[in-house]
């Protein structure tokens, strides 16, 4: 009976010291010095641009319309983006602050803007006649902006790739696994996960260091498509083995090894939804508008305020922002997209030392929520930043509770001026100006004792 329980209890110790699954030997340090450049980074670019631009409403537009390969010809043989000058995206992007930009180097509807000797379904086949990821690269790199390719594991052009429930040629929501494989008949999805490898092989060969790789998306289950459609962890096996250094997405439905994926990705939530994900690396993935192609009818555009929210929500919380921009046919980018950039270029030219390397304060420096405020911290600097969502109408008197013997000094960010303080029963009494200063969110900058 000792042997039984001895062997029972030998068992526990084994299950509660067991090592979560790894497909690589890398050590959590050795992972946070990989990810420093991405977290001091905190804001990037994501580029969403295919044959959907001329469709203009919404880079879904083959499978909500349940198009035909044969109907979506026609944007193939018109992509002619006689505008398309990546200078002038990097110029952009560097001026409202992004560190690094992330292009669909193809999407779901299966087109390449590369140059891939595995298709004929390309730019370079278009009247465009020309690599496009190349000049994207070229022209970021030369801002010296991160590079990231973004790539679907969907595809609804490849013959190969089977139909399933998110495909425009589709079955009804009853249909059965059955159902789909008699669809199916045919098509071999061992030949698709070969041409996936081949193009991912040629995007992290021929265009230098990428520095991010960016998957979409896993949706397992009842006719969907999951690890084992995509070869995920082989997949990834490559990834790293070609650019080391890459940071990858955490789409390939690998969530149970701790190293599966570098980031989480939440998608177009609110800033209140962010909380729950510090502490972790993560990236939130918004649009300017409610499409991430080119749409345009499409009018619930975020306001400068609304953006300004995310970007310091998400750094108040340890995370990134990445900000998508779905460039037109032509190769622009649309003029509400250029006016959301050129307001985030003003605010960032001014505030950007509380983006840049901050994170979340420690614990004795929180504040209470009715003060209406969000902070970023950098810990290298010891500098606090204080972003007022409502700025003072007491005559600019800004009270921090506990803050007494904290602060050697203060100021605004935007313009490095003094802002007078005194202590008082434990607090600290900022008198700020009472005119707010012309930002949206002014910034106020505490170096800390």
């Amino acid at each position: 009976m000792k042997k039984i329980f001895l062997a029972i209890a030998l068992t526990a110790t084994t299950l509660l010291h067991a090592q979560p699954k790894q497909l690589f030997k890398e050590t959590p340090d050795q992972k946070a010095q990989r990810m420093e450049w991405w977290t001091d980074a905190r804001f990037g670019m994501f580029i969403h641009w295919g044959l959907y631009a001329l469709a203009a409403r919404h880079e879904w537009v083959k499978q909500y319309e349940r198009t035909t390969t044969e109907n979506y010809q026609k944007y193939f043989d018109h992509f002619n983006p006689d505008e398309f000058d990546p200078r002038k995206w990097a110029k952009e992007a560097k001026a409202a602050g992004m560190k690094y930009a992330v292009l669909t180097t193809k999407h779901h509807e299966g087109f390449c803007l590369f140059d891939s000797k595995y298709t004929d379904y390309k730019a370079t086949n278009t009247q465009a006649k020309r690599d496009l990821v190349k000049e994207f690269v070229d022209a970021f790199r030369a801002e010296g902006i991160k590079i990231g390719f973004y790539y679907s594991l969907i595809d609804w052009h490849h013959p190969d790739f089977t139909i399933d429930r998110t495909h425009p040629q589709r079955l009804g929501g009853d249909a059965s696994e059955a159902d789909y494989a008699a669809l199916n008949k045919g098509k071999d999805m061992s030949k698709y996960r070969q041409y996936m490898q081949n193009q991912i092989k040629e995007l992290l060969t021929n265009y230098g260091k990428i520095d991010i790789m960016w998957l979409d998306f896993s949706y397992p289950g009842k006719n969907g498509k999951g690890r084992d459609d995509w070869g995920s962890a082989e997949l990834l096996k490559l990834i790293r083995k070609l650019q080391p250094g890459i940071i990858v997405d955490n789409r390939l439905d690998l969530n149970d090894y701790s190293d599966g994926y570098d980031f989480e990705t939440p998608e177009q939530v609110k800033p209140s939804e962010l909380l729950k994900y510090k502490g972790k690396y993560w990236e939130t993935c918004q649009t300017f508008s409610g499409s991430w192609g080119y749409y345009r009818d499409e009018n619930t555009w975020k306001t400068h305020r609304q953006l300004l929210d995310l970007l310091i929500t998400s750094t108040a919380n340890g995370g990134n922002l990445i900000l998508n921009v779905g460039p037109t046919a032509r190769g622009e980018f649309d003029y509400r997209a250029n006016n959301a950039l050129d307001s985030l270029a003003y605010w960032m030219h001014a505030n950007n030392k509380a983006i840049y390397n901050c994170t979340y304060p420690p614990a004795q420096y929180q504040l209470p929520e009715s003060l209406d405020i969000r902070q970023t911290y950098n810990p290298r600097t010891k500098r606090l930043f204080l972003h007022l969502y409502t700025y003072p109408s007491n005559y600019g008197t800004l009270v921090l509770p506990g803050y007494a013997g904290k602060v050697a000094y203060a100021q605004f960010a935007h313009d490095a001026s003094e802002i007078q303080y005194k202590t008082e029963n434990g607090d600290l009494i900022l008198k700020l100006p009472k005119q707010k200063p012309p930002y949206e969110i002014p910034v106020v900058e505490l170096f800390l004792k």
